[in-house]
């Protein structure tokens, strides 16, 4: 069972067939749909969903974002078939660039949305696949997935922000062990690792995913905002900063309608009701 939504918006043209999205209770749900590539992304996909978040971002009505796909890989890496065109000979720095410009800003899309973002992985995510699920703030794995380093398999160093992501999520040696190696790791586990938060029945995944970010949606939205910032630079802070972050957090947290409403809540001993704001 693919888990997307049950009326996505009507594809306005050929790259929209290729990324699903529609927004449902307060969820936009944005779907890889290249099953038969194994949802490799193209460049220009890449751009779609990097606007997709910064859109998720902007909009008060979207309170938290589900990333998925269709058929049986979740994403096999990058396509770069898929990437513009270039002329004349390959000079220094043309890789890096087109690291920098695509892979790079995928993940970069993810870890700054300033809502939550699930991924709901219904199959193998591999290479900046794997990095698409690692970068998000929650992960949710059908028992047939698998996340595979897949760079030394091509000699390639990983890239995308897997040497970011994977020493913060599983430690330096557990890092190592699954880059060095390029291993198939089992969602099971990827959950012992640390790496996914629960592992469900393929045919419960997109009960789960939409329980988890149909509750999300119903939190406190900035409140969630801030916390995601301030987990995600807490590994790159001292004490003393990240103690100032925290109070400024609050600080700026209190002036939301949604922290008032929560003290209320509390205070008057009934069920909090969220808006967002």
């Amino acid at each position: 069972m693919t888990p997307t939504p049950t009326s996505p918006e009507t594809p306005r043209d050929p790259l929209d067939s290729l990324i699903l999205h529609a927004t449902d209770n307060g969820v936009s749900w944005i779907t890889l749909n290249r099953p038969e590539a194994m949802n490799a992304v193209t460049w220009d996909q890449r751009e779609r969903v990097i606007a997709l978040l910064d859109d998720a971002s902007a909009d008060p009505a979207v309170r938290a974002v589900v990333i998925t796909a269709t058929g049986k890989g979740f994403c096999a890496g990058a396509d770069l078939r898929g990437a513009p065109a270039t002329t004349g000979e390959r000079v220094p720095g043309d890789v890096a660039r087109t690291i920098r410009r695509g892979a790079q800003r995928l993940i970069a899309a993810i870890l700054d949305c300033e809502k939550p973002v699930i991924a709901a992985v219904n199959g193998t995510a591999a290479g900046i696949g794997a990095h698409l699920a690692f970068a998000c703030d929650l992960v949710v794995a059908a028992e047939p997935a698998r996340f595979i380093e897949v760079f030394v398999r091509r000699g390639l160093v990983p890239d995308g922000g897997g040497a970011y992501l994977l020493p913060r999520l599983i430690g330096p040696q557990r890092a190592k062990e699954l880059m060095f190696f390029g291993d198939a790791l089992s969602a099971a586990d990827a959950e012992r690792l640390g790496l996914v938060n629960r592992v469900v029945p393929a045919d419960e995944l997109a009960k789960t995913a939409r329980e988890w970010a149909e509750r999300l949606a119903a939190g406190p939205t900035r409140a969630l905002a801030m916390t995601k910032q301030l987990v995600n630079t807490s590994l790159e802070s001292d004490r003393a900063t990240a103690f100032a972050a925290e109070a400024a957090a609050q600080e700026i947290n209190m002036t939301t309608a949604d922290a008032n409403e929560g003290v209320a809540s509390f205070v008057e001993r009934r069920s909090p009701s969220y808006e967002g704001r």
